[in-house]
């Protein structure tokens, strides 16, 4: 009798194996024939599912995008009203929300690492840009709400610029990931969620 195979299970298992050969061996290296060999399947198998590997990376990022929404979303879900916490929980519940953009552990360092890969593809490669620009708005997008609910519960300092301090916010978790993923050795996980949190805790410091 033949084996049954799930398709949704099986793209899972190829995106898995993509995002081994991109940390591996970077995103230039990657090629349809390289996944299909780490996801333990001949390359007609594997085009069964993608035509191509813009399709490939395509599914790929939008699956790691889906993945952090909801992980996101569980995390707004815990925290609730912000007001309901005296001020250094909601600057603690902040800085957690905003950690699952780090590469903190191996799953986002992963998704860290394929990140900046296909962002750095999609400055010469057209076909990659939408993706990218996306992905980059929808993070500054989350920012910018962190920052909101915490100037709504009374958090920040009166008078911040919410658009200038998401810039600001932003590029601080777009260095540290960069640094994090490029020299480990240089900046640990325990000091990049120290510099998230100091931040926050500046931005309500009173005088």
């Amino acid at each position: 009798m033949p084996k049954v195979v799930d398709p949704d299970a099986r793209r899972r298992e190829v995106v898995d194996a993509l995002f081994r050969v991109v940390v591996r061996d970077g995103l230039q290296r990657t090629s349809l024939r390289a996944v299909a060999d780490e996801a333990g399947l001949n390359i007609g198998s594997l085009r069964h599912y993608f035509a191509s590997q813009q399709e490939l990376m395509d599914f790929a990022m939008q699956s790691m995008l889906d993945g952090l929404t909801v992980r996101l979303l569980q995390h707004v879900e815990r925290i609730g009203d912000l007001s309901r916490h005296p001020r250094e929980e909601r600057l603690r519940l902040a800085a957690g929300l905003l950690a699952e953009l780090l590469p903190l552990d191996a799953r986002r360092r992963a998704e860290v690492t394929v990140f900046l890969d296909f962002n750095a593809a999609a400055r010469t490669n057209p076909a990659f840009r939408d993706l990218a620009h996306q992905t980059a708005a929808g993070a500054r997008r989350l920012v910018h709400r962190v920052l909101a609910r915490l100037d709504e519960s009374g958090t920040l300092r009166p008078g911040r610029d919410l658009a200038l301090e998401t810039e600001r916010l932003t590029a601080l978790l777009d260095g540290l990931c960069l640094t994090a993923v490029r020299d480990p050795d240089l900046l640990s996980a325990e000091t990049c969620t120290r510099a998230v949190a100091v931040h926050l805790d500046d931005l309500s410091r009173r005088g």
